[in-house]
C-alpha cells in the first residue's frame, strides 16, 4: 500500500532548519531538567504512595489540610476524576500504621463521604537507588547494543547517527516530563519504572525507522558516485515515506487512544510513547540520515556499506 506515490520532496534541504529546531527543543529541556528537575515516582526516590477514591467529589485542599493535620506530609494531587486522589509521602514506618493514619483522620473530618483506598506502595530509599542505578544500566545496554548492531549492518557513522537521533528523541520526550510534571492533575508524569519501559520502546521503534531507511540507501547507493549520494539520499527518504507515515500514523493512533481513555496510572507511559512516536519519526527523516550525508560531505570518503561495493 502507498499512501504517496512518486513524491519528490527535498528534505536534505532543510536539514539545517531541522538541526536548528531539536537544538531549541533539546535545550528548552535541558534548561528545565537543571532548574526544575524531574518528578521522580517512588521507584526512584523512596517514600509512600497511596491512592484513595471517595463516594462523592472532593475538594483536594480539604484532603491535604486534614493530612497535613495528621502529621502526613508530602504531595496530595487529583487522580484521574474529582473523586479519586494520589498520595505521595516520605513516610518511613510500616504501611499499615500510614493508612490507619490516613483513615482514620480522614473518617473523622469527611463522616458523610466514606472512602476506600485502592492501592498503597513503599519503596525504601537503598531499593530506589538500585533501581535507578539499574534503569539507567538498562538504556545505557540498549544504546550500546544498538551501535554495535547498526555498526555491523552498515558502518560505524550510520550507528553513530542512529545512536544521536536515539539520544534526540528522548531528552526531547524527558525534556518535556520535566516542563509538564506537576502541570496537570490528570497526567502525572512522574518518572518512573514505567516511563524507561517507554524510553526502551521509543528508542526500538526509532532505530527501527531508521534502519529502513538506511536499508534503501543501501540498496540505492550500489554503483553510485559520492557526487550523487545528495540525491540518493533524498530518494530514499521519499520512496520509504510511505511505510513511515502509515506505521508511525496506526500507531499513533492506537497509542492516542490508550492515552485518551486509559486510566493515569498508564496515562504518562502512553505520553511517553505518543511524543516518542513522533519525534522518532521526524528524527529518522531529518536527523539520522542528514548526520550520515554531513558526515560524508566533511569526510570526503565514499560509503561502504555491507553488501555494497
Amino acid at each position: 500500500m502507498h499512501l504517496f506515490k512518486n513524491t519528490n520532496i527535498d528534505f536534505l534541504r532543510h536539514r539545517k532548519i531541522a538541526y536548528g529546531i531539536s537544538l531549541v527543543l533539546i535545550l528548552a529541556g535541558m534548561v528545565s531538567l537543571a532548574i526544575r528537575g524531574l518528578n521522580f515516582g517512588i521507584d526512584f526516590k523512596g517514600g509512600t504512595e497511596a491512592v484513595l477514591r471517595f463516594d462523592q467529589d472532593i475538594s483536594i485542599g480539604d484532603v491535604r489540610s486534614v493530612l497535613r493535620e495528621a502529621g502526613v506530609r508530602g504531595m496530595v494531587k487529583s487522580y484521574g476524576t474529582d473523586r479519586s486522589v494520589l498520595i505521595q509521602t516520605d513516610f518511613e514506618g510500616d504501611v499499615n500504621q500510614l493508612k490507619t493514619i490516613v483513615s482514620t483522620a480522614l473518617n473523622d473530618r469527611f463522616s458523610d463521604n466514606p472512602h476506600e483506598m485502592l492501592r498503597i506502595d513503599a519503596v525504601g530509599p537503598s531499593i530506589a537507588s538500585d533501581l535507578k542505578w539499574a534503569a539507567l544500566k538498562a538504556l545505557l545496554g540498549a544504546l550500546v547494543a544498538i551501535l554495535i548492531y547498526v555498526g555491523i549492518r552498515f558502518e560505524f557513522r550510520f550507528a553513530a547517527a542512529s545512536v544521536v537521533a536515539i539520544f534526540h528523541d528522548v531528552f526531547i520526550v524527558l525534556g518535556l516530563f520535566s516542563l509538564l510534571g506537576g502541570v496537570f492533575d490528570f497526567m502525572p508524569l512522574d518518572v518512573d519504572q514505567s516511563i524507561i519501559a517507554a524510553f526502551l520502546t521509543i528508542a526500538g521503534y526509532s532505530i527501527n525507522d531508521t534502519v529502513v531507511v538506511y536499508d534503501r540507501i543501501r540498496e540505492n547507493v550500489l554503483g553510485r558516485k559520492p557526487s550523487e549520494y545528495s540525491s540518493i539520499f533524498n530518494a530514499s527518504l521519499n520512496q520509504t515515506l510511505s511505510r513511515t507515515i502509515i506505521t508511525s500514523g496506526t500507531t499513533l493512533l492506537t497509542v492516542a487512544v490508550l492515552f485518551i481513555f486509559a486510566g493515569p496510572a498508564i496515562r504518562g507511559f502512553s505520553f511517553a510513547i505518543l511524543i516518542g512516536i513522533a519525534v522518532g519519526t521526524y528524527s529518522s527523516i531529518f536527523i539520522a540520515a542528514p548526520i550520515v550525508l554531513d558526515w560524508q560531505l566533511k569526510s570526503k570518503r565514499p560509503i561502504k556499506l555491507r553488501g555494497s561495493n
